[in-house]
C-alpha cells in the first residue's frame, strides 16, 4: 500500500494553494495520503485538507518558542519521526524555499533517495519527472528504497476538490535542539502585499530591455493591475535594478504559472530553464530574433515603453 506523507505549508493560518495542488498530484497514484502539519491552525484546516483528498491529518506538536519551532534540524527530525511512526513510504513537499531547506534534511536523516523540482511524480512506479541540463531535456528518474522523498515544483498541478473522510492524529515529537544548529533569527521579509513568485498564477518579468532601475516600476505597476507577481532576469538582478528574490531562471526561482509575460527579455537558456513549464508564455520584445520570441505562445514585437504604459492604462 502506497502511503504518502504531504508536508503542508501555511500562510497566515491558511493552507497554501501549492500544497493543495501537491495533494491533488499525489492522490492520482497514492493509495492513502497523510498531511504532515508542523504549524498552528490545525482546527481551522482539517476540514479543508479532507476536502482535497487527505485521509489522515497528523499535527506535529512543536514548541511555541520560535527558536525551536523554526529550527530546521528540529523540524526535519519531527518529520522523520512522523514518517517512521505512521509508516509512510513516500514523503512529498513543495520545492519552495521552505521545502528546499527541509526535504534534503529529511532525506539525509532517512538515508532515502531524493528528487527535487519534480513536475510530475507517479507513486505507483516511483518515477519522477524533472528537468535536466538547464531545461534542455525532461528526465524520468526512478528511485528505490524503503522511503522516498520528492520535492515538487509549485503549481505543477492545479488543486482539485476530492472530499474524503479524514481522521486527525496529534503527535508529540522530540524537539531537542542540536548543539551545532542554532536559529539566530527569522525574517519573513517584506513583500508589500505582492504574491509569492513561485506560487503566482500570473508573472510579468522584465530584463535588460528595461534599461534601468527606475523603469522597472512599469513591471511592478503592471503586476499590481494584473494581480500578478513581478519577476526579473539575472541581468536585471546583477545590475541592481531589483533584488535576487525576483530572479527567475536556473540560478533563481523555477516557476510554473498559468501565464508568464516576458518583457524585454532575451530568453537565454538559463532563464528559459526556470519558466519553460509555464502554461502560456507571452513575449514582448523589439528584437524579433530574440530567443524568447521563438519560445513563446504569443509574441508582441514592439517597444515595451509604449506597450506597458498602455496596458496599465487599459487595465
Amino acid at each position: 500500500m502506497k502511503q504518502a506523507g504531504i508536508l503542508i505549508e501555511m500562510d497566515n493560518g491558511r493552507v497554501k494553494e501549492t500544497s493543495l495542488g501537491l495533494i491533488t498530484l499525489a492522490a492520482k497514484t497514492a493509495d492513502s495520503l497523510t498531511a504532515l502539519v508542523l504549524d498552528e491552525g490545525m482546527d481551522e484546516i482539517a476540514d479543508h485538507l479532507a476536502a482535497y483528498g487527505v485521509h489522515t491529518i497528523a499535527h506535529l506538536d512543536l514548541p511555541e518558542d520560535p527558536a525551536i519551532r523554526w529550527n530546521p534540524a528540529v523540524r526535519s527530525a519531527a518529520v522523520v519521526q512522523a514518517a517512521r511512526e505512521l509508516e509512510l513510504g513516500r514523503i512529498l513537499g513543495v520545492s519552495s524555499p521552505e521545502g528546499k531547506d527541509l526535504l534534503p534534511r529529511v532525506a539525509a536523516r532517512l538515508d532515502a533517495p531524493l528528487v527535487m523540482d519534480c513536475v510530475d511524480v507517479d507513486l505507483k512506479t516511483d518515477i519522477a519527472g524533472t528537468s535536466q541540463y538547464s531545461g534542455k531535456v525532461m528526465a524520468q528518474i526512478q528511485v528505490t528504497g524503503e522511503i522516498q522523498v520528492f520535492g515538487v515544483r509549485p503549481n505543477a498541478c492545479p488543486p482539485e476538490s476530492a472530499p474524503v473522510q479524514a481522521r486527525t492524529v496529534a503527535m508529540s515529537v522530540d524537539a531537542a535542539v542540536p548543539e551545532n544548529i542554532v536559529l539566530l533569527s527569522r525574517d519573513e521579509g517584506d513583500s508589500d502585499g505582492r504574491q509569492s513568485l513561485t506560487e503566482a498564477d500570473i508573472i510579468i518579468a522584465g530584463g535588460r530591455g528595461l534599461k534601468n532601475k527606475e523603469n522597472f516600476s512599469l513591471i511592478f505597476d503592471c503586476a499590481k493591475k494584473l494581480n500578478a507577481a513581478p519577476g526579473a532576469s539575472r541581468v536585471a538582478v546583477d545590475e541592481g535594478w531589483v533584488s535576487y528574490a525576483f530572479q527567475v531562471g536556473q540560478t533563481g526561482e523555477k516557476v510554473s504559472p498559468q501565464v508568464y509575460i516576458a518583457c524585454g527579455l532575451s530568453g537565454s537558456i538559463q532563464h528559459f530553464a526556470g519558466m519553460k513549464t509555464a502554461k502560456m508564455i507571452i513575449a514582448v520584445n523589439m528584437d524579433d530574433n530574440a530567443a524568447i520570441m521563438a519560445n513563446c505562445d504569443y509574441r508582441v514585437q514592439g517597444d515595451l515603453f509604449e506597450i506597458l504604459p498602455e496596458m496599465i492604462k487599459q487595465l
